[in-house]
Formats: C-alpha cells, structure tokens, sequence
C-alpha cells in the first residue's frame, strides 16, 4: 500500500464519489479507480460497494471509520500497515 493509495482511499470514502475525489486530489478518475482496485487486489477485500454512479463504504470499512480501535481488530488493511 503505498501513501497515495490511502489518500486516494480516504478521499473517496470522505465524499463517496470517485470523480470528487479525484478533482480534490488533482488525479485523473481513472488514476483514482485504478489505485482502489489495486487495493482491493492487493489486500483481496471490497472495500466499496459500486451501484451505478455511486459508491459507498462496505460494512467493514463503514465500522472501521466509525470506530477505528474497534474496527481495527478485523480490518485486513490495519494488518499490512
């Protein structure tokens, strides 16, 4: 995981809109999408759901951002850090 990756990953998370997220870190949205699915490869976990246009957290990152040090138990990117 490198750090761009986990600016990427918050930043989507932040605004659930990977084209926002893009445009606030001045990447390409296919740059953002490619970094995201690196992740979810490199860690073999979904880290969103995708429904048309929209994007959301999955359960597991939803805990892990709303209670870290409980989430962090059971979140697979806390063990590769």
């Amino acid at each position: 995981m490198t750090l761009e990756q986990l600016r990427i990953f918050v930043a989507v998370a932040e605004r659930e809109h990977m084209t926002a997220a893009a445009r606030a870190l001045n990447v390409t949205q296919s740059a953002a999408s490619a970094a995201i699915a690196a992740l979810e490869e490199r860690h073999a976990i979904k880290l969103f759901h995708r429904v048309g246009r929209g994007i959301s957290l999955t359960e597991c990152q939803s805990a892990s951002k709303k209670d870290p040090l409980s989430a962090s138990k059971r979140d697979p990117l806390r063990r590769a850090a």
